[in-house]
């Protein structure tokens, strides 16, 4: 029988703005229900912020270690499912290996880990295990930009050309103050790893770029500036891409953009037209032609993609944005255990949600492109 999908979190207490949007997110469906939850590596505030999400006071931990074994003493009716880990970059490891190896499901924010080393150490221990992990890039989640990966996919477009996909934002134009806790940590080497800028929205871009195009970059030539003042990780960024049909591109990645929100666009182009889309009008896919008009594709109408429609809820012109994005991947990692759980096959739609191939493929990214920076060699292979 299929029951609810039981969630634990690790992170995401009181003030901290990503665990709320997975809890939203993971709400979203009615399939997830928060069980448990390692909220704070400070004891006194993953206690109370435990209490402010009604959890359970024996389901509410003060470590993830604590959690995840107290968890797996329990009843499997009674246990976690899957672990959210919604912390910085420096502590996504430990908990998903310790969660795979007690036999419980992962989903990590982005990027998976501190290293691509690491990434690859987690990777074979879910297949050693036969559990799934799975990574929140949120914007893959989008009906529009499951609409434009189906049309390429169907060679609507013909042999894809060139991908340019940018990524700007403003928030880190001028120096962070102390209280601001989400800049500091993402400008902070101990916490965000080597870079800042490119691993935050940088593997973002890039994992939409071959989301779409359905491709892999295989050649980057990259340049990585730091612009404000004292500050130890990158805010800026350019990269030129080459794919593995021989198509070229560009990325583009800034957290110093002055007056930009997050503006993530993408534009692909094929030999018999390109497509547009941004994510602050996510509602719209632009399909320019070459030999006839522009063509507009709106979310929820009939002459969508059934891919499209399957991550649609409502109906044309209301519209879907972030937190519907984000669900969608909730959702369909939600809907994959369910089916396991009752001995079913996962449906493709239902597979369709980043997993830890993309968060190789993202730690990859990120190394590639640092060292590609601080080299003077042109062009770098994209090593995995």
């Amino acid at each position: 029988m299929k029951e609810k999908v039981r969630m634990g979190m690790v992170g995401g207490g009181k003030k901290a703005f990503i665990g709320a949007v997975h809890r939203m997110a993971a709400s979203l469906d009615g399939l997830i229900e928060l069980s448990c939850g390692a909220l704070s590596s400070d004891p006194a505030n993953a206690i109370a912020s435990g209490k402010e999400l009604f959890l359970p006071e024996d389901r509410i931990y003060t470590s993830y270690k604590e959690m995840i074994i107290a968890e797996s003493k329990l009843p499997q009716s009674e246990r976690m499912h899957f672990v959210s880990i919604v912390t910085p970059n420096n502590l996504h490891f430990e908990p998903a290996m310790l969660a795979l190896e007690n036999g419980f499901h992962v989903l990590i924010d982005k990027p998976i880990t501190f290293s691509l080393a690491e990434a690859k150490i987690l990777k074979q221990k879910a297949t050693e295990t036969g559990l799934m992990v799975c990574l929140t890039h949120t914007y893959s989640g989008y009906p529009m930009v499951k609409q434009a990966k189906q049309m390429v996919a169907d060679g609507k477009l013909g042999k894809i050309r060139k991908v340019v996909v940018e990524y700007p934002q403003g928030w880190l134009s001028l120096p962070a103050d102390a209280d601001n806790k989400q800049a500091a940590w993402r400008a902070d080497p101990s916490k965000s790893g080597i870079s800042g800028c490119m691993a935050d929205v940088g593997t973002h871009a890039a994992h939409l770029a071959e989301y779409i195009s359905g491709l892999q970059i295989t050649k980057i030539c990259a340049d990585l500036n730091i612009v404000v003042e004292n500050r130890l990780l990158d805010d800026d960024g350019n990269v030129l891409l080459k794919f593995n049909n021989g198509a070229n591109g560009v990325l583009f990645a800034s957290q110093i953009a002055a007056g930009e929100e997050n503006a993530i666009k993408i534009y692909v182009y094929g030999e018999k037209g390109g497509l547009e889309w941004h994510q602050m009008e996510p509602n719209t896919l632009t399909v320019k032609w070459l030999d006839q008009p522009m063509q507009i594709y709106r979310t929820g109408n009939g002459y969508n993609s059934e891919i499209a429609k399957y991550n649609t809820r409502t109906p044309s012109g209301h519209p879907e944005g972030y937190l519907e994005a984000f669900a969608n991947i909730y959702k369909n990692f939600a809907q994959t255990i369910m089916a396991k759980q009752i001995g079913e096959e996962p449906s493709a739609a239902m597979l369709d949600f980043p997993n830890a191939d993309d968060g190789i493929r993202g730690m990859a990214f990120i190394e590639n492109v640092v060292a590609s920076s601080k080299s003077d060699q042109k062009w770098f292979d994209f090593k995995v």
